[in-house]
């Protein structure tokens, strides 16, 4: 098996940095003005060809290096994940989520983005660094920092053992002594431990650094995670379900998410669609790219407005690659089940509030949920076109923050990235 395809197994100044009103008035976080993307495109946009996906990956992984020293083989070899893949195939045949999670890790195509390292290291190219950073802890080859590639590998790591964590199932008493879920205990087990084992090392990775605010940094990252398990209803397994849309005269009033190290308020939240999805996917993922993508630019010594612009990137292009993910399901043919909290339906809800009869026949299952009704109502309404435009806009404001990085063939590597995910 090639590296690359192993690559996700193992894996500012202390100042609060508040973005402008403009940013977070009406969208959250990643709010901002509207962008043009007809013109000022980076170059690589303004080709006839649309860059492929694994291409583009595959040529951003050259410019950094990052196949071969980012995938630390200390990881891939050591004894604890060589055990990890021996007790994992005992699963195979069973239902257990966690071999769904090393299927999705381990595939390395459009369908899923597991690259946040690879982000980090190109957003960090592309900004370079401060003239006084000691030649030593330079990268010349690669044109980044030693430290900034440690920190690339402990963003990896946080975000793999987050979602080997998530493939733990609910267990009931009834069921263990039934004996039936002796495949699932034992699943568990080995999804938790794994998963531990994981952020442990990224927690080592990241006291090596020896830099407290990047720790504070990225430990809020980690509560971000955390917190967004618990963002609104859940069924009896834990998968997240969406809140009852209200009318716009019952919500609360919407706080600014104006800070990158305070927890994000939840004021005004539920029963929004449009803030409620943003706000599950920016703790879900956002907030971790964004904040390394901000650390990194610590590490480089740049000043703290570049470093909100670093995280702002690293928002939008998680909030873009979440509607793409969204869209897939309604692209193709009817699929059995798609996520009941993806922007086409949480759309498709607040304009037809009485579709969430559906929604609450999943209390205890979400497979007691009519997901073909739901899966006709999108196809009826809206839902997928505001997506659409959800996407487009925060792939546009990923481009608009590129547009502050010096011209290079690291912020060319990105716009590519942000090109093959548009539809």
């Amino acid at each position: 098996m090639s590296l690359s395809r192993l690559r996700c197994v193992v894996k500012y100044d202390l100042v609060k940095v508040r973005p402008s009103s403009a940013l977070v008035a009406k969208f959250g976080p990643c709010a901002g003005r509207e962008v043009s993307t007809s013109s000022k495109r980076c170059a690589v946009a303004q080709q006839n060809t649309k860059p492929d996906w694994n291409r583009a990956v595959s040529e951003a992984e050259k410019i950094v290096g990052y196949p071969t020293s980012f995938l630390s083989l200390r990881w891939v070899l050591s004894d604890e994940i060589a055990n990890v893949a021996l007790h994992l195939r005992k699963l195979v045949g069973s239902n257990h989520p966690l071999l769904k999670t090393a299927k999705n890790l381990l595939y390395n195509g459009k369908n899923n983005m597991q690259a946040w390292g690879l982000i980090v290291l190109l957003v960090s190219k592309a900004a370079g660094h401060s003239p006084e950073i000691p030649d030593m802890e330079q990268d010349k080859a690669a044109g980044v920092l030693h430290s900034q590639r440690a920190l690339a590998e402990v963003a990896e790591m946080i975000r793999t053992s987050h979602l080997v964590h998530k493939g733990l199932v609910n267990m009931n008493v009834r069921q263990v002594l039934a004996g039936e879920p002796d495949d699932m205990l034992f699943g568990n087990k080995i999804a938790l431990l794994s998963g531990d084992y994981l952020l442990a090392n990224s927690c080592t990775e990241l006291a090596n650094l020896r830099n407290q605010e990047l720790v504070e940094l990225m430990s809020s990252a980690v509560r971000d995670l955390v917190e967004a398990e618990f963002l609104g209803d859940r069924d009896q397994q834990n998968n997240p379900l969406p809140s009852r849309p209200l009318p716009e005269e019952q919500r609360e009033a919407a706080s600014e998410w104006d800070c990158i190290l305070s927890p994000l308020p939840m004021s005004g939240v539920e029963g929004c669609a449009r803030r409620e999805w943003a706000a599950r996917h920016v703790l879900a993922a956002g907030a971790l790219l964004g904040k390394s993508c901000s650390a990194a630019l610590k590490l480089a010594g740049h000043k703290p407005a570049l470093q909100t612009q670093g995280y702002l990137f690293g928002c939008h292009l998680a909030l873009a690659w979440q509607a793409f993910l969204d869209l897939e399901a309604f692209t193709g043919p009817e699929p059995a089940s798609f996520s009941l909290v993806g922007a086409p339906l949480a759309f498709t809800l607040e304009a037809r509030p009485e579709l969430y009869s559906y929604i609450e026949a999943g209390k205890k299952s979400v497979h007691d949920v009519d997901y073909h009704a739901l899966y006709e109502a999108v196809l009826a309404g809206d839902g997928i076109a505001r997506t659409q435009a959800l996407q487009r806009e925060h792939s546009g404001r990923a481009r608009d923050v590129l547009r502050r990085f010096p011209r290079g063939d690291a912020r060319t590597a990105l716009a590519n990235i942000i090109v093959a995910m548009n539809p």
